[in-house]
């Protein structure tokens, strides 16, 4: 049954956001609409327009008997900044203060709409990375490692401080945490991850990158490697970095507890948009 242009443009543009980096043919198109390849070409073509012009993305034309079109998530400069500023002023509510100078996240974390932003702020600066899965460790940054894999459309792998007996047979390793010193463990399933895969860290808050340091360590017993790696939050205050690149949205400069003052600002983000 043939579709309506109207039809075809809004269904084609629901397949490719929820189809991210996938390579679609323009037979798939052509056959889904009963529609000739001519025409599905004009309508990505004004697909592209809006995707570029609304900020929500790209897509890719591969030529060739095996090509078609892959949807590349982004996100406009203007409204990422616009974004961070305000996850920056929710960040820096004296409320937030816990005692020993900690911050309360679990709201922020819990927040569906905010969280697949984050992820979509992340896909933006990874997306064109060859990325076979999102890897974070148990907690915290699981929400955030599943908004980032969704818009890459990879699956996530999680890292935990202790084997399940559910996950099977298992590799682990010691770490020394890069702010407490302390010599901790953290393990993952053999199954979950292929052997030299490429894999982007997520985690939600980062001091010295003990935590982070500990996962490439562990990535390194799977001759995986390590393509990215971004955080919600790092602590600017660390005298030595345990790791050298990233990306983060926030950067937290200083927490006064007897002020009761959070003095936050933008990550380095940017410096790694083009």
């Amino acid at each position: 049954m043939k579709i309506r242009r109207s039809g075809r443009l809004v269904d084609m543009t629901n397949y490719l956001i929820e189809h991210p980096r996938t390579l679609v043919p323009l037979t798939f198109f052509s056959e889904r609409y009963g529609a000739a390849k001519s025409s599905i070409s004009e309508d990505l073509g004004i697909i592209k327009q809006t995707f570029e012009q609304q900020g929500m993305g790209t897509l890719q034309t591969i030529s060739g008997a095996a090509g078609g079109v892959k949807y590349f998530p982004l996100i406009m400069e203007e409204d990422a900044k616009d974004f961070i500023e305000k996850l920056c002023n929710q960040i820096a509510d004296p409320d937030r203060l816990l005692p020993g100078g900690y911050l309360y996240l679990t709201d922020l974390l819990g927040n569906p709409n905010l969280v697949k932003e984050v992820g979509r702020l992340f896909a933006s600066v990874f997306s064109e990375r060859k990325i076979d899965v999102v890897m974070t460790v148990a907690t915290k940054g699981i929400p955030l490692a599943y908004a980032a894999a969704t818009h890459l459309n990879v699956p996530v792998v999680i890292v935990r401080s202790d084997p399940k007996v559910t996950e099977g047979s298992t590799v682990s390793i010691n770490y020394v945490s890069g702010s407490t010193k302390r010599i901790q463990t953290m393990t993952l399933a053999k199954r979950s991850l292929k052997e030299g895969s490429k894999v982007l860290i997520i985690d939600d808050f980062m001091k010295a990158g003990g935590t982070v340091h500990g996962m490439i360590s562990l990535l390194n017993e799977f001759q995986a490697e390590v393509v990215g790696i971004g955080v919600l939050v790092e602590s600017e205050d660390i005298e030595e970095r345990l790791v050298d690149e990233y990306v983060s949205l926030v950067r937290l400069s200083d927490v006064d507890v007897k002020e009761k003052r959070i003095s936050v600002e933008e990550g380095n983000y940017f410096e790694f948009v083009e």
